[in-house]
């Protein structure tokens, strides 16, 4: 077994704090990595504090994780030691299922193996994230980063950058669409960069005004106020394609009336209420209320190299693994632009304390 340290909640109240535990023996199959960066994603606080309810302590959050091979096993083809590499939200799934068979293992029909907090069949535990200093993971779930990406900012591309790719790919966002992205935060500051980049004309919904000239900056091509009547009310039954990213309780409603005929409202932030659907907003224009996970394997390769090709990262503040309980309490008051990255050198610090 491999000693690593880590930081670890131990509660749904602790914060979290240094931890010391072990990941298993590479297999063949693997490869074993030094975490430089770990992004810090509004899903690991939901972890954290146990506000989905299915949390096993300790916790080590962290999926967003960009490394540097340390080692690889036998049977590994892709990578080698000194090898810049990154690991998601995913670390194995069934392999067998339809959807794994159909690349989209974030779907498998037994249960994908998230990168934390998922029943470990190595270990027989948990899996143990990436706010640590090394993971061990199966080539097949182990992503290749563009060699000219900034390796901090490219960290949260692993779930927000994917989270928002995907679903803009499938309902095939692009040129001479019109598309809207609800909430400009780390999931939606990415929304707006992919859809600029596909080519669509993107406008962005927000509750703060103060948000709009950041849009602007961003790429958006305009800025609304969501809860300006006017402003909403000047683009009802234009859009072709909505993302949602919000995750606190709001109005899909008003949302679906901004859809043209047969557009799409997809939802990829998580309120943690039932939303209230007009049944009449989707019928009337045949409109599709939908929701999108991350990606497989091979779109999450295929959005980093689409970032390579288009310089593309996520706005970051890169902070200290000391740093990262004011950093949640910030995450609750969205108080970030646009997504916290662990600098995990910052972790040595513990390590040379043991």
């Amino acid at each position: 077994m491999i000693k690593a340290i880590g930081y670890a909640a131990t509660s749904t109240t602790a914060p979290l704090a240094p931890f010391s535990f072990e990941r298993r023996d590479p297999t063949p199959q693997d490869v074993h990595i030094e975490i430089l960066y770990c992004g810090v994603c509004h899903s690991d606080l939901h972890q954290v504090k146990g506000d989905w309810g299915r949390t096993s302590y300790p916790c080590v959050p962290g999926h967003e994780i960009v490394g540097r091979v340390v080692s690889v096993g036998s049977a590994v083809t892709k990578f080698k030691a000194g090898d810049i590499a990154a690991v998601g939200c995913m670390v194995d799934s069934c392999r067998v299922c339809p959807s794994c068979a159909e690349g989209v293992e974030q779907y498998c029909e037994k249960g994908a193996t998230f990168t934390y907090n998922a029943p470990d069949k190595h270990t027989g535990g948990v899996t143990y994230g990436g706010y640590a200093n090394s993971i061990v993971v199966d080539e097949s779930f182990t992503l290749k980063v563009p060699a000219n990406l900034d390796l901090a900012g490219a960290a949260p591309l692993l779930c927000a950058g994917i989270t928002t790719y995907s679903p803009l790919r499938h309902w095939k966002v692009g040129a001479g669409q019109k598309v809207a992205v609800v909430g400009l935060g780390g999931l939606g500051h990415m929304g707006v960069k992919f859809a600029r980049a596909f080519g669509a004309h993107v406008v962005v919904l927000t509750t703060s005004e103060k948000k709009k000239a950041d849009a602007l900056a961003l790429g958006a091509h305009e800025a609304v106020l969501s809860t300006s009547k006017e402003e909403m009310k000047a683009h009802r039954n234009s859009f072709h394609f909505i993302l949602d990213t919000v995750s606190a309780p709001h109005d899909v409603n008003a949302l679906l009336g901004l859809l043209k005929r047969d557009g799409t409202l997809c939802q990829v932030g998580l309120p943690s209420e039932p939303i209230p659907v007009g049944v009449f907003n989707l019928v009337g224009q045949r409109r599709q209320f939908a929701g999108s996970s991350i990606g497989g394997i091979a779109e999450t390769q295929e959005m980093l190299d689409f970032c390579g090709q288009h310089n593309i990262v996520c706005d970051i503040e890169k902070i200290d693994i000391q740093q990262v309980n004011e950093a949640y309490e910030r995450l609750v008051r969205s108080d970030v632009k646009y997504r916290f990255v662990i600098d995990m050198a910052s972790l040595q610090k513990e390590a040379g304390a043991r």
